[in-house]
């Protein structure tokens, strides 16, 4: 198993207390002892719960993200997420600019993305997808 980057859905389904989304990363955990996830779902999550002035689940997250690596967007990364953003956009069928930012991550880091909306990630040739909340698996290689 290659190391995950879990996107903000499944991060969200896990804070939520999801059976199926923990039992997945405790299994992950047992192999690689720390979650990854970007500074681009560290924002979609502060600012969702800023949003909603939940500030117990705020400081929930918080912890939990002080013990999580939070990879960040780097020049390498943005310019991975341009390239992408430029290939889906020739094909006609483009994703929004934070899943982009979130693949361009994931590929710098030579990571899976682990996500409940596979329907746009899939789209991405070369990433490897996984949904956590089903027992759907996605991958997708380069040709």
């Amino acid at each position: 198993m290659k190391p995950a980057l879990i996107d903000t859905d499944i991060l969200s389904k896990f804070l939520k207390g999801n059976e199926k989304v923990e039992k997945r990363f405790k299994s992950y955990l047992r192999a690689y002892n720390c979650i990854n996830f970007s500074i681009i779902t560290y924002y979609e999550i502060i600012s969702g719960l800023k949003h909603k002035d939940a500030n117990r689940q705020l400081n929930t997250f918080l912890e939990f993200a002080a013990i999580s690596n939070i990879l960040p967007l780097t020049l390498q990364s943005s310019e991975n997420s341009a390239v992408l953003y430029a290939n889906l956009r020739k094909k006609g069928t483009p994703i929004d600019d934070i899943d982009l930012l979130i693949a361009g991550i994931a590929i710098e880091n030579n990571m899976i993305v682990v996500t409940n909306n596979t329907s746009h990630f899939e789209r991405i040739e070369g990433l490897e997808v996984e949904n956590w909340s089903s027992s759907i698996k996605n991958q997708i290689t380069r040709p």
